[in-house]
């Protein structure tokens, strides 16, 4: 659990006149610079388009769209599951490890625009075994490729996710198959997650793994309450202990589960514009991260998949601004969340608020 010593929270209520357009935009560039954590993003997820045609035509496979343009146009998503089936055919160019190195650097080189300086990234291995690909194909080019990105500023770990639509039994040899990688890399690859397709596949589910990782003492994510009920946010925090939950939106539906999440200083990482792709809100003014805010929750914006579904972090903060008309000090907030939310040490932290302080009050 985070520890809540110190942590500003923003409680102040909407003010009645909103902000100036000049206003917003003069927040949003602040923003844009300001230091940041992204802990919500899927390594996967940062391909874009064109990268996909060119890794496509290197490795000799026929993609199912005729250009990059047809493929954009694919992501017209419904669900979580329609967007699924083309990120799965998209994450099949990526056979060698340069692959996975030319990926890991193209997403750096976004973070480090985006004025991250932290970064917790998720990797699905089992996208990629089921087609021959193996752990340490993987592994060595995204750590390649986040070795540079940590000589260029940017501070990074590696969270390894099971794909919940498949079997425990599948995820346990799966990570019987990592256990040698969370050595050799354990400066990088420091816990484990829950992803993919939501409905139908509660976090208790993978109650042995998650078991056998903690006892690792391994840091634990989940997916839970972006489709999924509030029930899969309790499951993810009594059974499978998790200490952050992905998502989570959901759990305003339970008033009590909100009061427990402000008072652990469990965060949540939420991700603004993947909600609005994947009609969890029907627009970004429904959604409910301001109310979290305001109700004292850890709330952190992130991207998701943001090659899919429109755009890395600035984006989100920059449409959250917009839609829900955010003040400055609710944007220092979500920022300072971001750094409470790290799996860093606490002298880092300590360091990052320091270097967040120094560039927002000077």
């Amino acid at each position: 659990m985070i520890s809540n010593q110190n942590v500003p929270v923003d409680t102040t209520p909407d003010t009645p006149q909103s902000t100036s357009a000049a206003a917003r935009l003069k927040l949003k560039e602040k923003v844009d610079r300001a230091p940041k954590a992204e802990l919500h993003i899927h390594i996967e997820g940062s391909l874009e388009p064109e990268l996909i045609f060119s890794l496509a035509e290197r490795n000799g496979i026929t993609l199912p769209y005729s250009s990059v343009e047809s493929l954009q146009a694919a992501y017209a998503f419904t669900s979580l599951q329609s967007f699924l089936d083309i990120y799965y055919a998209g994450a099949s160019v990526l056979i060698h490890e340069e692959d996975f190195y030319d990926m890991t650097c193209a997403y750096v080189d976004q973070a480090l625009d985006n004025g991250i300086i932290h970064s917790e990234i998720f990797f699905d291995p089992q996208t990629h075994t089921v087609r021959g690909v193996s752990m340490e194909t993987m592994l060595a080019g995204i750590e390649r490729g986040l070795a540079e990105g940590e000589k260029r500023g940017l501070s990074s770990r590696l969270i390894l996710c099971f794909l919940r639509h498949l079997s425990e039994e599948d995820a346990l040899r799966t990570f019987n198959q990592a256990l040698p990688y969370f050595e050799q890399y354990a400066h990088r690859l420091i816990g484990i997650g829950l992803d993919s397709s939501e409905l139908g596949h509660p976090p208790a589910k993978f109650a042995r793994v998650f078991s056998q990782a903690l006892g690792r003492k391994m840091r634990l994510v989940a997916h839970a309450g972006e489709e999924g009920p509030v029930s899969y946010i309790y499951e993810a925090l009594d059974i499978l202990r998790v200490e952050r939950i992905d998502h989570g939106v959901r759990c305003l539906e339970d008033p009590q589960l909100v009061e427990r999440l402000a008072q652990s200083r469990i965060a949540l990482t939420v991700c603004p514009l993947s909600n609005l792709k994947l009609c969890v809100f029907d627009s970004l003014s429904d959604h409910n991260l301001k109310t979290l805010l305001e109700k004292g929750v850890a709330v952190t914006v992130n991207s998701d998949d943001p090659a899919y579904f429109g755009g890395h972090v600035n984006q989100n903060y920059r449409a959250l601004i917009d839609a829900l008309d955010l003040t400055e000090q609710q944007c220092y907030t979500l920022l300072r969340n971001s750094l409470e939310a790290s799996f860093i040490s606490d002298d880092k932290r300590q360091a990052m608020y320091r270097q967040l302080d120094h560039f927002w009050f000077s």
